[in-house]
């Protein structure tokens, strides 16, 4: 009877309206998957015969890559009557679908009050799952036999596809079904009662560390973005999620060391200078204050002249310590490896990492500093401050972007600017001053 019923709406018999109408309003799931096997045309003529509640039930209903099939051919008038009786969230869906030039073509059709909340679920921040998902996957029903699953793949997948979701009438993520797996079952079987059931999910909304997080747990090809009434919005793959890291941390370089993350190579000379100024400014008073530090041990330094030309010495050692713990703990932070409550941890070890690497490079510094100056007090100043600066920079580097990252700020953002600040001035300090507390020795 349904099946009849269907073609007697795309035929307009008209002597049997109401019983169409009584069985859209009921069954309207059935009737979607009636449809589904005809041409777009003949769907279309339908929801042009039947209420424009029943039309909105049915397009909701159908499998999305052939509802926006048929959203292409309405006209103005049926998208007015239709498309305010779908739900926002699921009229996003099947537009992602189309051409931008089409999108913005149909909501500007609609009345604006629907077009903007419509707009609205299309939308996702920058550094979102939702920015970098695919909504143009393949998806099947969960009744469709394996033999009509092949058949979709043949016609409507790219070469490249490797999974293939399956929904239910209410486009509901159910389950998933790899294309190899196509040629391993009966073909006359439902993928419903062979499709993988337990599938790791993510929300739109989620920031992408999220998802590299599931994707190195699980190590699937895709992973599905569903909303939160599990209604299945799109797909992220790995391939996409690696070229988004690899943009953001390219970016995290550039606000590293002050220059902005929306810069480019060939971005206007204005631009580029109001965006680095203010942190090369920065930058300047921050080394105002290191010379400063210097400037406070000029007698020392006038005294015994070989501390000058040691002192890069110790800033730099100091300097690439903290840049690698810095390193480390950004990107332990972007990969969701540390919390910014494990600081203490952190800390500590990157302290101890430091501790140990100082004593090494410290008896070097101390080897080459004796031969060099056959002073017992040069070397131990060198040795020591050589310890102590490493030290406070490793902790520096694990502390600032943890710090941020706890202010809700970019862990990246200048760090290593402030963190260069540190290093120079503990640095200078340490061996300067400890060059001043052992003078009697550099005497000797």
């Amino acid at each position: 009877m349904s099946d009849a019923v269907v073609e007697s709406t795309i035929g307009r018999r008209s002597g049997t309206h109401l019983m169409n109408e009584a069985f859209f309003l009921k069954h309207h799931q059935e009737a979607a998957r009636i449809l589904e096997s005809y041409p777009a045309p003949d769907i279309l003529r339908v929801l042009q015969g039947t209420s424009a509640k029943n039309a909105s039930n049915l397009l909701s209903s159908i499998t999305p890559p052939i509802a926006a099939d048929v959203i292409t051919l309405m006209t103005t008038d049926l998208l007015k009557q239709v498309i305010p009786h779908m739900s926002p969230s699921l009229a996003a869906v099947l537009f992602q679908r189309l051409e931008e030039d089409l999108q913005r073509a149909i909501l500007f059709r609609v009345p604006d009050r629907y077009a903007q909340e419509i707009r609205s679920y299309m939308t996702y921040p920058a550094e979102s799952v939702g920015s970098i998902m695919d909504p143009k996957f393949l998806v099947l029903q969960e009744e469709v036999t394996v033999r009509e699953a092949m058949l979709h793949v043949r016609s409507r997948a790219q070469k490249d596809v490797h999974d293939m979701y399956v929904i239910d009438r209410r486009q509901k993520l159910v389950g998933k079904f790899s294309v190899r797996d196509l040629l391993l079952v009966d073909p006359e079987e439902k993928l419903q009662a062979v499709m993988i059931r337990d599938l790791p999910t993510i929300h739109p909304l989620e920031s992408r560390e999220e998802i590299v997080e599931l994707f190195g747990e699980r190590h699937f090809f895709t992973i599905p973005v569903v909303d939160l009434d599990d209604r299945l919005l799109g797909v992220v793959r790995n391939e996409d999620i690696i070229k988004a890291s690899q943009e953001d941390a390219t970016a995290d370089l550039q606000t590293m060391v002050g220059a902005n993350k929306d810069e480019r190579a060939l971005s206007p000379v204005w631009f580029s200078v109001r965006k680095r100024l203010p942190w090369l400014q920065l930058n300047l008073l921050t080394a105002f204050f290191a010379a400063f530090v210097v400037g406070m041990f000029e007698g020392t330094i006038a005294k015994f002249t070989a501390l000058a030309v040691l002192l890069p010495v110790v800033a730099g050692q100091s300097g690439n310590t903290g840049a690698q713990s810095l390193a480390v703990v950004i990107r332990g932070l972007a990969l969701r490896d540390i919390r910014p409550s494990q600081w203490l941890r952190v800390s500590g070890k990157e302290v101890y990492v430091a501790f140990l690497n100082g004593l090494a490079v410290s008896a070097s510094a101390c080897l080459a500093v004796a031969i060099w100056s056959r002073s017992f007090g040069l070397t131990l100043v060198i040795g020591l401050s050589m310890i102590i600066s490493m030290v406070i920079a490793g902790l520096s580097g694990a502390i600032i972007p943890i710090a941020l990252k706890s202010m809700k700020q970019d862990p990246a953002q200048s760090s290593s600017i402030v963190l260069t600040t540190i290093t120079d001035v503990v640095g200078f300090f340490s061996f300067l001053g400890l060059a001043t507390l052992l003078s009697g020795l550099l005497e000797s």
